[in-house]
């Protein structure tokens, strides 16, 4: 969903077309999204309009980053320690 939305402004009608549920399960992801702060959401009419806050997706992208690149340099030092054991052996 919110590579859709990354897309431009979407309908609730817009998005359901690219997913297999219903539109009060879609409802339900998009309040959830909402509330975490990674959707932004207006009215225009009847109509909500929802889009990717960009702001909130930077920091989240940032956090991650720092997460996984340690995560994996943990990982590479791990895999690197065994292969320099299996080659003393």
């Amino acid at each position: 969903m919110l590579v859709l939305l990354r897309e431009g402004e979407k309908t609730p009608t817009e998005i359901i077309e690219h997913f297999n549920f219903s539109l009060p399960a879609l409802s339900t992801h998009l309040r959830i999204l909402s509330n975490a702060g990674l959707v932004k959401e207006r009215k225009e009419g009847r109509n909500r309009i929802y889009s990717v806050n960009r702001d909130a997706m930077r920091e989240m992208i940032e956090f991650l980053d720092e997460f996984w690149g340690s995560q994996l340099n943990g990982l590479k030092k791990h895999v690197e320690g065994k292969k320099t054991r299996k080659g003393r052996r």
